[in-house]
């Protein structure tokens, strides 16, 4: 068997000197039948090595339930890196970031107020534990001195940046005794971005650091606080993120290959954050909210070499020729991005939420007004229902709103309140009659110190000062909701109001990658064959939704929508290539 150490200024396999070469590559962000394309093309553009976070929340999604199936089977993961002949870096957090709903933490985890947050609390702990010990479990069998490709485990992620004032070294540690316990004997790192170097490391534990550009500054400050052993960027920036009504972010090719070729001539090793990001399927994106909540896209495209789709960019070739100055590329090149299908199927047969809410699920009853984590399971949406019995107008006050909630009264639209605007109050028109609200939490916070706070109506409502009572709550499941649509009739192409479900059907003969462009829809989520492929709103920057080929069928293809606000064009128009957004240029 191999055998992977740290030596005195480098990494040696087999006792010879090895440049880590590596790209992220998020399993749970690509479908599980594309794995295998995107390891072969991360190592045609010469990577010789796969780096990928674990999802806790994704992995454990309620107390007991542990999921290492379909797009969570770490174990076919690792196996298709290995026989790519790849090396693979594991990042099992428990906190990942990763702009992922919540960081990758649990929101059952905190359902106990009780419950610490990154530090050495024992239940947090007691919980870190258990889940390292069930998903290390896959890891350790794939270590490259049992003849797998995993070389390097890390310890937490970018823990410097949360525990710079009070760094608590005593949960390092234990992460650290727990990591050995499960059977990992590969070395261990930290990953912190320069300033935080001193506050996220371990005696022990070798640092790397995490940057995108000034190089030479940055490895200087790296060699600093580890004198000894190889440098490593271990997260090198070649991209960034999208969130709601904002640009699509891309970074200068040029540039970004010109960082990568200083770092490599430097004899750093590396890892390409993000080589290809993927997408945040599903209602799993994250948010950031340094004084102004901003949800995440769908889109994981990241700017990234290799794009949602996993195709090649011209950052991918540059990227390429760089590294072929530092070792062999393999060939052939992937070939560019062909077209996808074009056509269009109109949406029609209405369902509609308000209409028949009992048909949506069992509706429950409180006194007052709960949060989303006070439900089980904790819903993305939620209805709200409770009778007014007042005179003349008034103003509805809530104490929060987490994250955002259409106001309905007797089913007609009053408004919307959005937490990023900081809104919390509305004027009602008249104060009797049915108060229906429609809350959606629009992805948890996945960075600083609101990790972990509840979601939906925050500290419940009030009317002119007196607290409301008496609520009907349906939590809607999403899983299973876009079953209630069973439509047959054609489309009428006329304007339509949600909130709804709304569908059609079509078919094509071969599956294959497809772009839904949802332009003319307003706020809302798609299922394609049952498979969540996301949100979309009309907000932007991003505006067509990937659809990966294995979602797609031979013949006969459903196609679902939920609406909650209005479609201008109730049409699914699929279109050649994606259109994520105009740019800051």
């Amino acid at each position: 068997m191999a055998k992977f150490v740290i030596g005195e200024r480098d990494f040696l396999l087999d006792g010879k000197p090895i440049q880590l070469i590596s790209g992220a590559l998020h399993y749970f962000r690509v479908h599980p039948d594309l794995w295998a394309d995107r390891i072969d093309k991360a190592r045609r553009m010469g990577l010789n090595a796969i780096e990928t976070y674990l999802a806790w929340n994704a992995h454990a999604p309620a107390p007991g339930k542990f999921d290492l199936s379909g797009r969570l089977d770490l174990d076919r993961f690792l196996r298709l890196i290995a026989e790519a002949g790849m090396h693979a870096i594991i990042r099992p957090g428990p906190y990942i970031c990763a702009e992922w709903d919540n960081g990758g933490l649990p929101a059952w985890l905190f359902r106990d107020a009780r419950v610490g947050i990154r530090r050495a609390e024992p239940r947090y702990l007691a919980a870190v534990q258990d889940y390292l010990d069930q998903v290390l479990g896959v890891v350790a069998p794939h270590q490259i001195d049992s003849g797998g490709p995993v070389v390097l485990v890390q310890i937490e992620n970018e823990y410097g940046a949360y525990g710079r004032e009070n760094p608590d070294k005593a949960y390092l540690a234990a992460l650290v005794d727990y990591t050995r316990a499960a059977g990992i004997t590969v070395p261990l790192i930290t990953i912190d971005q320069p300033p935080d170097l001193a506050a996220g490391s371990l005696d022990g534990v070798h640092r790397t650091a995490s940057f995108g550009s000034r190089v030479v500054e940055r490895l200087a400050t790296l060699r600093e606080h580890q004198p000894t052993g190889p440098l490593m960027c271990g997260e090198f920036w070649n991209g960034w993120f999208d969130h709601w009504g904002a640009h699509h972010h891309t970074t200068s090719v040029a540039e970004s290959a010109a960082e990568l070729d200083a770092l490599l001539s430097a004899g750093a090793s590396v890892n390409l954050y993000m080589f290809h990001g993927g997408t945040n399927f599903g209602f799993t994106n994250g948010a950031n909210d340094k004084g102004v909540y901003q949800p995440l896209v769908t889109s994981y495209d990241y700017d990234a070499p290799l794009d949602e789709a996993g195709n090649p960019t011209a950052k991918y070739h540059a990227f390429r020729e760089v590294i072929s100055r530092y070792r062999e590329v393999p060939g052939p090149v992937p070939p560019p991005a062909q077209p996808a299908p074009e056509f269009s199927v109109p949406l029609h047969d209405p369902v509609r939420l308000l209409d028949s809410p009992q048909r949506w699920g069992i509706e429950q009853h409180h006194d007052r007004l709960p949060t989303f984590d006070e439900l089980e399971p904790s819903p993305r949406l939620g209805l709200l229902r409770t009778r007014l019995n007042g005179d003349g107008p008034g103003v509805l006050v809530f104490g929060e709103v987490r994250d955002r909630a259409a106001v309905f009264l007797d089913g007609e639209p009053v408004g919307v309140l959005l937490r990023e605007h900081h809104q919390r109050a509305i004027g009602l028109p008249r104060t009797r009659g049915e108060l229906t609200l429609l809350v959606e939490d629009l992805g948890r916070v996945d960075y600083g110190p609101r990790i972990g706070e509840p979601k939906g109506i925050i500290d419940g409502a009030c009317l002119d000062g007196v607290a409301i009572t008496g609520w009907e709550v349906l939590p809607l499941d999403l899983d299973t909701a876009h079953r209630l649509w069973d439509g047959s009739l054609a489309g009428t192409g006329e304007p339509v109001a949600g909130p709804m479900l709304i569908g059609a059907r079509f078919d094509l003969d071969v599956p294959c990658d497809l772009h839904l462009d949802t332009g003319g829809w307003g706020k809302g989520a798609v299922w394609l064959n049952g498979f969540a492929l996301g949100r979309y709103w009309r907000r932007g920057p991003q505006r067509t939704l990937y659809v990966p080929a294995p979602v797609v069928r031979s013949g006969r293809n459903e196609l679902v929508v939920f609406e909650s606000e209005a479609m201008t064009d109730p049409t699914a128009r699929f279109v050649p290539a994606p259109l994520l957004g105009h740019t800051e240029a």
